[in-house]
């Protein structure tokens, strides 16, 4: 039942995200900054790609992906469709994935300084999604 409510909740908010991206009337501005915020929209969605693809992917479904960290925040001016393409391969990969997870076992990584279960780490992914989505929209309407 939980599993299936965070899939939902994970496909609306990543849908959420492509909806912003594709609101920028700029490409250019995906990769502007503004204020305090020290990341672009598109920096920010690179960060969401490459992170899901090894929270999930890679610690959870064996996907083989490997992650660039630093790249995440300092690549610029990807092109929008491949943003955009990157982060609908994201729903189906969260979606299979959750629907076969064990909830309660222990997450294969120390996550926030500890062993957690799986639990705590795809609903604390939600949270961090959710962040970075208003940041996105923060900059979408200062920009635009």
């Amino acid at each position: 039942m939980l599993n299936q409510i965070l899939a939902n909740f994970y496909e609306r908010d990543l849908r959420k995200m492509i909806e912003e991206i594709n609101l920028f009337r700029k490409e250019e501005n995906l990769w502007k900054i503004e204020g305090s915020l020290k990341n672009s929209a598109g920096n920010l969605a690179l960060h969401i790609i490459g992170g899901s693809n090894f929270l999930f992917g890679t610690t959870l479904g064996k996907t083989g992906y490997v992650r660039n960290r630093d790249q995440e925040f300092t690549q610029k001016n990807v092109e929008r469709k491949i943003i955009v393409a990157r982060l609908e391969e994201l729903v189906p990969l969260i979606k299979n994935i959750l629907s076969a997870l064990d909830m309660e076992a222990a997450y294969p990584l120390v996550f926030d300084g500890e062993k957690r279960t799986n639990n705590y780490v795809v609903t604390q992914l939600l949270l961090h999604l959710n962040y970075h989505l208003g940041q996105v929209n923060y900059l979408r309407r200062v920009l635009e």
